[in-house]
């Protein structure tokens, strides 16, 4: 199969380019990290691949809707809610 073949095929399936399609496994393994308590957005930021914080920033909240921390928070935040009325 061709490159460009197998880029349309992706695109068909998954209604997305390979490039997106990686960059939103890399920004959810980024909010999973966080999530489980990883240090500090920009560890996570290198270590799921981006060489800049402030690129994963901005993709981060291009994808997500806050940047890192803020999302976090408001995760963290809505599960004690949930923790607090069971």
């Amino acid at each position: 199969m061709s490159s460009s073949s197998l880029y349309t095929y992706f695109k068909e399936v998954t209604a997305m380019s390979p490039i997106q399609y990686q960059k939103r496994l890399r920004l959810q393994e980024a909010r999973r990290l966080l999530l489980a308590g990883a240090s500090e957005a920009a560890a996570v930021a290198f270590q799921v691949g981006y060489e800049s914080p402030s690129h994963f920033s901005r993709e981060y909240s291009r994808l997500f809707g806050k940047p890192p921390i803020r999302d976090i928070r408001g995760w963290r935040e809505a599960l004690r809610e949930v923790e607090s009325a069971e």
